[in-house]
């Protein structure tokens, strides 16, 4: 599996290390207040980082191809579980008790 060199560190660390810890220090939430969809975070994320993934790239083997369809899959779960807890809290919200004895709905 093809290494990067992690210049702030100065050592070498698998490329899925330090894409991930670039993504977690990524600024997403800025951009999303002002106003960019996840898609155009994506791409400034990709272009700020061009540089490093193209070394990424150069050297790119089955394994990390493996590696990355892996990822792909556990990012499409966490998306899934993610939508299923918004729907869970969605109809918690609009769980309604009638009150028999006034005959009013009422929302909780």
């Amino acid at each position: 599996m093809k290494k990067i060199i992690n210049k702030k560190h100065g050592k070498n660390e698998p490329w899925f290390n330090w894409l991930t810890r670039e993504l977690n220090s990524y600024e997403a939430f800025r951009d999303f207040e002002l106003g960019k969809n996840p898609q155009d975070v994506a791409e400034d994320f990709i272009s700020k980082n061009s540089i490093a993934i193209s070394e990424v790239f150069e050297d790119f083997d089955q394994e990390d191809k493996d590696t990355l369809d892996q990822f792909l899959k556990l990012s499409e779960c966490e998306m899934h579980v993610f939508r299923i807890l918004e729907k869970h809290i969605r109809l918690r919200n609009k769980i309604r008790f009638v009150d028999f004895k006034k005959r009013q709905i009422i929302k909780s």
